[in-house]
């Protein structure tokens, strides 16, 4: 259905169940440079008081030398690159996350790429109109080394009749 004038248009942009080819992988266009603020920010609403994040002083003393960025949120930022590409109105539901990894830190000025591999798809056993889909995210800084990885299982929608 095409939006009417002066209403926003949304359409999914993501990939519909249909879409997705097990085995292919998905460069996103969107990047992120993390910023203070942002650490910052995210530490103070999800309560976590940790120094490594919040302290330069304390950070300072660590084999980092600086404060590291709060991994929950490498992991959200790695999940919100893929979404443009991946699931924008296309997705019902996340079902659950397994093997997150975080292989390198990630500090304040650092620049997220992600690309996305489809691990495997099947239909609904419970919902005619949805499939379930695994992926594999992965998250690079600026000089290309993998920081944050994880396998994503989400409930995805089947392309709307008289859309093909």
């Amino acid at each position: 259905m095409e939006p009417t004038e002066g209403q926003p248009d949304r359409r999914a942009a993501g990939m519909w169940y249909e879409d997705l080819v097990e085995g292919a992988t998905v460069q996103h266009a969107v990047t992120r440079t993390v910023t203070e603020s942002d650490n910052v920010l995210f530490c103070t609403m999800t309560m976590n008081p940790q120094p490594l994040h919040l302290d330069k002083e304390f950070a300072a003393t660590t084999e980092f030398g600086r404060p590291l960025v709060n991994s929950l949120l490498t992991l959200g930022l790695l999940v919100g690159l893929s979404v443009w590409e991946i699931s924008l109105g296309t997705t019902v539901a996340n079902l659950g996350f397994e093997e997150i990894v975080f292989p390198a830190p990630v500090f304040v000025g650092d620049t997220l790429t992600a690309s996305t591999r489809i691990l495997s798809t099947r239909p609904s056993q419970s919902r005619p109109d949805a499939g379930i889909a695994s992926f594999e995210h992965s998250a690079f800084n600026q000089h290309g080394a993998l920081v944050a990885r994880c396998t994503r299982t989400a409930m995805m929608r089947r392309r709307p009749l008289g859309t093909e």
